[in-house]
């Protein structure tokens, strides 16, 4: 599979040979880590990326990727799908950054770009969820569009639902005709 491109990052998707590399800490020759890289969170999502591999097959395009920065091409945090989508077409992802380079924009930007890849696919509606105390990932979902549909006493819950997005814009645009606007 491809990697994935944004404007500064390129999200690759793992392989399980780069998945079990990861989680052992070992990067293979040509590849690059940020000090830092990998996290917990990078090491938890390979190892989930690892077992789903292994219990149901692999289920690429809908795994774990790597955040890379285009610039230099060092591995910053990783993002993924849970796992493929349900039978009403959902998915839910999740997603983490070194510390380091945090508060730049790189998570909402390479949530906006797998949000982008998974609209294209079909998918119908993506779920994510954080802690009530992390303000930052709060923030990031809420600017690629996703909003809070619920909450509990550990998680708040985020989804976007691009049938409603749709209908929507269809309303906005039905609304500006009417008024004589474009």
């Amino acid at each position: 599979m491809d990697d994935l491109v944004t404007a500064r990052l390129v999200l690759h998707p793992l392989s399980i040979g780069e998945a079990e590399r990861l989680v052992a800490g070992e990067p293979d020759d040509g590849h690059r880590w940020a000090p830092g890289y990998p996290a917990d969170g990078d090491v938890t999502g390979a190892g989930h990326f690892l077992s789903t591999c292994a219990s149901s097959g692999n289920p690429q395009p809908f795994g774990a990727y790597e955040i890379r920065r285009r610039e230099d091409g060092h591995a910053i945090g990783g993002l993924g799908f849970h796992g493929a989508p349900d039978e009403n077409g959902s998915v839910t992802v999740g997603y983490g950054l070194i510390p380091a380079v945090r508060g730049r924009g790189y998570a909402s930007e390479a949530l906006r770009g797998l949000l982008l890849f998974a609209r294209v696919r079909g998918i119908a509606c993506v779920m994510g969820d954080t802690d009530h105390d992390n303000i930052a990932s709060q923030r990031v979902m809420a600017s690629v569009g996703m909003r809070l549909v619920s909450e509990d006493g550990r998680l708040k819950y985020y989804r976007t639902d691009w049938a409603e997005a749709t209908a929507a814009g269809t309303d906005a645009r039905s609304r500006r005709d009417e008024e004589g606007r474009p």
